[in-house]
């Protein structure tokens, strides 16, 4: 289902960007800073002309992405590859791969200006990764706009259901069953229902209580609830904290 197309790309995605974390960090032995040995140079801002005389580099600590893409599907490919080649394996291979472009493609660069008297007469730049929350906003448009497809009959394509639709591309989200009424419990589809669930009642979005309460209404409840309060940082190194007693006003499902 759609639900499940995001949660695999997602999962991907963080493998990808967790790796390549770590690498730029030194904590793998396998990998660290991206090579950046025999690349051209960047290009220069638009907001600058070719001719100011500023040099470029590739330096610094860049993020070696390539590497964390290859883990992360090894990782999460692997077990899927093995078995048959059925329309559910085809889907997730395809969202895993989405999710990994989704941190792929969209590396960021960096620049740190060298020169006397603070100025830019060189420059050098590395490729980093978008924040992890820019992956996962990027994710969730891609889920809003998810293609339902079926199997070819070659069982190694997959085919988009519905007229004048495009052939999703390697980064859309892709599933090919139409997600349960998560609004009512159901055991068999492990949907928890919606019923008691908080909600935000001055939200136009999906956190809103008239789309979370699937139009049920809600109720406002008030509760008292304990938290730490009044935190101070003793050297060295503890930190101490009160017990405050703090009311709160809760809108809940019906």
């Amino acid at each position: 289902i759609r639900e499940t197309a995001f949660v695999y790309a997602i999962t991907a995605a963080g493998v990808t960007h967790a790796v390549t974390q770590a690498c730029s960090m030194g904590e793998l032995l396998q990998c660290g800073c991206e090579a950046t040995r025999n690349k051209a140079p960047p290009r220069p801002p638009s907001s600058s002309s070719s001719g100011d005389g500023i040099k470029w580099e590739w330096g610094g600590c860049g993020d070696d992405v390539e590497f964390g893409y290859e883990m992360s599907k090894k990782f999460m490919d692997a077990k899927r590859r093995r078995g048959k080649s059925d329309i559910r394996t085809l889907i997730n291979l395809h969202n895993n791969e989405a999710g990994r472009l989704a941190v792929k493609l969209h590396m960021r660069t960096e620049c740190k200006c060298h020169g006397l008297s603070g100025s830019c007469t060189l420059r050098t730049c590395w490729k980093k990764m978008p924040h992890f929350r820019e992956v996962g906003d990027r994710l969730l448009e891609r889920f809003n706009g998810a293609s339902k497809v079926m199997g070819g009959n070659d069982g190694k394509t997959l085919i988009p259901v519905g007229q004048n639709i495009k052939p999703p591309d390697k980064q859309d989200l892709i599933y090919s069953d139409e997600s349960p009424d998560f609004c009512l419990a159901n055991r068999k589809t492990g949907s928890l229902g919606t019923r008691g669930r908080m909600c935000n009642s001055t939200a136009m979005d999906i956190s809103g209580c008239d789309l979370l309460c699937c139009e049920r209404g809600y109720r406002e409840e008030t509760v008292v609830i304990e938290e730490n309060c009044l935190c101070r940082f003793h050297w060295c190194c503890v930190v101490q904290c009160k017990k405050c007693m703090v009311r709160k006003e809760l809108s809940l499902c019906h």
